[in-house]
């Protein structure tokens, strides 16, 4: 089928077809009726198409990067397809393209609703967008094993000894991945409820915090954060998307340390002190440090979850933790923090080469004795450049569906790195349900676009533009 590996596919809508039976579960537990055979639908749907790709496809030995990747971008719109239908089904009489617009923003895990009103929604149909950024989230730590073959030779070694990953190696990362992942879902649950917190926000803050996503299951974070030590905590948590979901694992399991295995996190944790050291020391000079950090932590775990607070002054800082992002393999998006740190070093050894010539400088990452060479330079900067080109369309973009450009520019920040607004960049009160039908295929676009590696863009441009 086009070189897809549709059998891989399978798995997720197999998946979809759980959580959708889980959400037929939760409704006649709660006597909660009213969306019922939405998830009907999507059950048939997605146990049906689970079987016929894993039937269909014929085996295959060899599968070249292109292929792998056509297969990822396939499921970003496969996927979302199938799990928008309960809300195209419900009782709120959305059309397709609003349905499709919530699936997305929350399988990509952006966050963007076209609700206006959380309390008016069903506590099904409620459970069910936060079940999407938890299967979304765990598709995209899937598909960075799939494409493993476009990383450096580096990051490859901060998740296995081996540089080349065959496929019992990848079976058992991905075995490892899904474990790790639900046993830090149910950990935050469980200290979420131990906050005080009801169940039922628990379970859907939970999924969305582990995927890095935005949907929240109120109007107002404020409404259920009361307290100075919940914020804190709750804060703290939103850290486990920010890191490496093998940090945990390695940290406590992996007996013989190996500075391989935490060389990324490292760095995370020093970018980390830093940035909160320098907010508790210049920006809470009234008090609202728990208020700053929520935000700050947010904004570099790219969630994007703020309490309502006026801090306008920080906009433009908060929207560059956003761009700068988080670990490699993490559910977080952004350029992230380690290609930054990389490119920032070698530009400066580049510099002092030309004005010392006598010296040597070397390419090394903080912490640790690995060097960077000048083939992942070249894949960072191209990152970099995708990322400003992507930028600038979608500004242009956004700017001619009347928004203005301030709004636009944010917005077209927060797509592509699929994190939700809120006030703390100036959009909390933006609505998306009356935006034209052109503006939303161009979000739904751009944050695909964003939660790819864009590494991935250019590869796909590469195979239709030149010949190999």
């Amino acid at each position: 089928m086009f070189g897809l590996r549709i059998k891989y596919l399978s798995f997720f809508c197999g998946l979809i077809s759980i959580l959708s039976f889980f959400n037929v579960i939760y409704s006649y537990y709660f006597n909660l009726y009213l969306n019922l055979n939405t998830y009907y639908i999507s059950f048939i749907s997605s146990i049906i198409i689970a079987i016929l790709f894993y039937n269909l496809e014929r085996v295959k030995d060899k599968t070249t990067i292109f292929e792998k990747i056509l297969t990822i971008c396939f499921g970003y719109f496969l996927l979302p397809l199938i799990l928008a239908l309960p809300f195209y089904f419900s009782i709120y009489n959305l059309t397709f393209l609003n349905s499709f617009f919530e699936s997305i923003s929350g399988f990509t895990s952006t966050g963007f609703t076209i609700f206006e009103n959380i309390k008016h929604v069903d506590q099904s149909l409620i459970l069910w967008r936060s079940s999407i950024q938890w299967i979304g989230g765990l598709y995209f730590l899937f598909s960075i094993i799939y494409l493993i073959d476009i990383y450096d030779e580096s990051f490859k070694k901060s998740l296995t000894n081996y540089l080349s990953l065959n496929n019992e190696e990848i079976l058992k990362q991905t075995i490892k991945i899904f474990l790790l992942y639900s046993g830090l879902t149910i950990f935050i649950f469980l200290i979420l409820n131990f906050l005080s917190i009801r169940t039922f926000d628990s379970l859907n803050l939970a999924l969305t915090i582990i995927s890095s996503g935005g949907f929240l299951p109120v109007n107002d974070l404020s409404s259920i954060l009361r307290g100075n030590t919940q914020i804190i905590i709750f804060s703290l948590l939103l850290l486990f998307s920010y890191f490496s979901i093998f940090f945990s694992y390695n940290l406590f399991f992996i007996k013989k340390k190996n500075i391989n295995f935490f060389y990324e996190d490292f760095h995370l944790i020093f970018y980390l002190l830093i940035v909160v050291s320098i907010f508790f020391l210049f920006f809470s000079y009234n008090n609202d440090f728990s208020y700053n950090l929520l935000s700050l932590i947010s904004s570099m775990s790219n969630i994007g979850f703020s309490i309502s607070y006026e801090q306008s002054n920080l906009n433009f800082i908060y929207l560059l933790l956003v761009i700068i992002g988080g670990s490699f393999f993490s559910t977080s998006s952004g350029l992230r923090f380690i290609k930054i740190y990389s490119l920032f070093k070698y530009s400066i050894n580049q510099i002092l080469s030309y004005s010392k010539p006598k010296n040597i400088f070397m390419n090394k990452l903080f912490f640790t004795e690995i060097n960077f060479d000048f083939k992942e330079i070249n894949k960072y900067f191209l990152t970099v450049l995708i990322f400003i080109f992507s930028l600038f369309i979608l500004t242009i973009l956004l700017s001619l569906s009347q928004l203005d450009f301030e709004s636009a520019f944010k917005l077209s920040i927060l797509t592509l790195m699929n994190t939700v607004n809120s006030s703390s960049y100036g959009l909390t009160d933006f609505e998306f349900y009356n935006l034209h039908y052109f503006t939303k295929n161009c979000l739904i676009l751009f944050m695909i676009i964003g939660r790819i590696e864009l590494l991935t863009v250019l590869i796909i441009i590469k195979k239709f533009l030149f010949k190999d």
